[in-house]
């Protein structure tokens, strides 16, 4: 796969709510930073860590968080995703996603994103 497509199947497996399909996808030793000043900021180290630190707590966070893809730039490692994120209540805002895939596998993700906002109307 290119590294385009192991990312657009993540966003798929993401999606779907297939966290099984998703953690296959990652390297592990993938690091995840959150870039920002909210409850699940930070970096996290291996799947496991960020399911547990951001994945299973995004409903909690923001109910009805969904991520919608606005267009994907990349190259043979990197993956840029251009996103406009919404959730309940009328929330919405503009984030950038920043992978590196290495040997077919995500191997970093940055997230990138309004962080004031998402802080303000951080429910945990």
């Amino acid at each position: 796969m290119t590294a385009e497509e192991v990312v657009m199947s993540a966003y798929a497996a993401f999606g779907a709510g297939d966290m099984d399909a998703l953690a296959k996808l990652n390297h592990p030793e993938c690091t995840y930073i959150m870039h920002a000043q909210h409850a699940l900021s930070g970096t996290y180290h291996g799947f496991p860590a960020f399911l547990e630190g951001v994945l299973s707590k995004l409903n909690d966070a923001w109910p009805g968080f969904l991520p919608n893809i606005d267009k994907v730039v990349a190259n043979e490692a990197d993956v840029v995703v251009f996103c406009s994120c919404t959730a309940d209540g009328g929330l919405s805002g503009k984030a950038v996603h920043h992978f590196v895939v290495k040997d077919e596998l995500q191997f970093s993700f940055d997230i990138y994103w309004d962080s004031e906002y998402w802080a303000q109307h951080c429910k945990i």
